[in-house]
């Protein structure tokens, strides 16, 4: 049998092997030609506000070769005036010098942007690239910002047990006018419309909050939205990112307290905590009302609406897609919706509560439910629906009015509720699905053959109201004769 070799021997010469190779690894490319691989050849920031650093953005540089390839340099070409700042693995810096990237291998680089204010009102660009020079191959990746000046209200004000604030007018009897000149930037708290002032804002106004940011019409105060159906104004979040356009949770809520007389037309409020939080805090005996019309609520990660003994009058309105309820309101209150669309097939999660929550009590510091008159709370030719079994919740304890009524309607509900009662529900369309154009993407308005039409009653539609009930949200004319209109914020013409 002839001589094997021993295994001290095979140790050796795989040792031998594998250092080899790992020498043949370890050696740099120098080969000038040699270049690298980008993830991406721009980094694009698309609208950047003035003063405001970005999101952070990244790209990978790849080693394509069998062989190490030293990166002698990379630099943002705009040096330490660039308004980019850079991160290569872990370190920051403006440039930087032999970066080695092992065969097949890549490093991470990544990017943000602060841009500085000017004096234009429309946006503007700014540029710089990320040079790399391997082997004396340069290439470069193309940095691209639009920049936006804004009026900011930097919420600075601390008092106990209230969030961060700042107030928008301090003068007694003011009226303060935002247009749509240049958005409304109102970061790290709330803005506050004060005692005796009024804010008016008017078509086409952007206003953005910062993540714990929203709009506060304190005692007193009142607030005056004028939107138009062509060009609403918008409340969101401030990141102006593509994939954030439609992000729920990006801000907190508006908050609207007792003493002024609120309207709100024409509006879109999106992506925020809750959408509208109107609240008797201060004196029961002083006016409470918000007339809302023509207005979507969107994508809130809490609620559409949340009213506590206040009173509300809405027509051509859309609450869609929340995590909570889409509207609750509770502790009583005086409220009155028609023509509107309560809508809710939320994707974020599981929903365990309706659409739609009415109670008429308090609970007091004791844990004592207290009940408070709910005088009105009336739907007519409205649309309460969504993917849950149930989406009409009453919640009623003795001893308070809980008058009710529900007048055309299109309800989801399940046995436990009683849609039957006649004296709180007449014509009612329980669980007839309303066929949404799609409900998915928050298209709420109705298909061609949708069971939602002509389903409305005539008699519930007030053409001299301010606006007018039978134009809907798009602005089309309801039918005044002849046909009945469709149910919710949306006639099909």
């Amino acid at each position: 049998m002839p001589n094997q070799p021993s295994l001290k021997l095979l140790v050796i010469i795989f040792l031998a092997i594998v250092s080899i190779s790992s020498c043949e690894k370890d050696t740099l490319l120098t080969d000038p030609n040699a270049k690298l691989n980008f993830s991406e050849d721009t980094i694009l920031f698309d609208t950047v506000f003035t003063s405001i650093g970005s999101v952070t953005k990244n790209f990978r540089v790849y080693n394509p070769y069998d062989k190490v390839l030293k990166i002698s340099s990379i630099r943002l070409a705009g040096g330490s005036s660039s308004l980019f700042r850079v991160n290569v693995n872990g370190l920051p810096g403006t440039s930087f010098s032999d970066i080695e990237i092992r065969s097949g291998d890549s490093i991470w680089v990544f990017v943000e942007v602060t841009v500085n204010p000017n004096n234009q009102n429309l946006p503007f660009v700014v540029q710089d690239s990320l040079v790399f020079e391997t082997n004396g191959n340069k290439q470069d990746i193309d940095l691209v910002a639009w920049g936006q000046n804004a009026h900011f209200f930097v919420a600075k004000k601390q008092s106990e047990n209230l969030p961060p604030y700042v107030v928008i007018d301090t003068n007694l009897n003011s009226s303060t006018i935002w247009d749509q000149s240049l958005p409304y930037i109102i970061y790290g708290g709330f803005a506050v419309v004060d005692s005796s002032t009024t804010l008016t804002i008017t078509e086409g106004t952007q206003i953005h909050f910062s993540n714990s940011g929203g709009l506060w019409v304190y005692k007193g105060g009142t607030l005056k939205v004028q939107g138009t159906k062509d060009n609403p104004v918008v409340f969101q979040g401030l990141r102006k990112e593509q994939s954030l356009q439609e992000e729920p949770g990006q801000w907190d809520r508006i908050w609207v307290n007792d003493g002024g007389s609120n309207e709100i037309d024409y509006a879109i409020i999106k992506n925020g905590f809750i959408g509208l939080q109107m609240e008797t805090l201060f004196d029961p005996t002083m006016p409470v009302s918000m007339k809302l019309t023509n207005t979507h609520i969107r994508n809130m990660s809490g609620l559409g609406m949340l009213a506590r003994n206040f009173k509300v009058e809405g027509w051509n309105n859309v609450v869609s897609n929340c995590g909570l309820y889409n509207a609750a309101f509770t502790i009583g209150g005086d409220y009155e919706f028609t023509h509107c669309t309560f809508g809710n097939f939320w994707r974020y999660g599981q929903r365990s509560t309706p659409v739609m929550y009415l109670n008429n009590y308090a609970v007091n510091q004791s844990g004592q439910d207290v009940p408070v008159d709910m005088v009105k709370a009336e739907f007519k030719n409205c649309i309460i629906y969504g993917n849950n079994d149930n989406e009409l919740e009453l919640d009623f304890k003795s001893g308070a009015l809980n008058n009710h009524n529900f007048r055309n309607c299109i309800i989801k509900a399940d046995q436990t509720t009683a849609t039957s009662d006649p004296t709180h529900f007449d014509i009612i369309y329980r669980n007839n699905n309303p066929q949404f154009k799609d409900s998915y993407d928050n298209d709420l308005s109705l298909d061609t053959l949708a069971f939602a039409r002509e389903k409305g009653n005539l008699l519930y539609i007030n053409g001299a109201a301010t606006p007018p009930m039978n134009i809907d949200i798009k602005g089309v004319t309801r039918p005044m004769g002849g046909t009945e209109p469709d149910l919710g914020a949306f006639e099909r013409d």
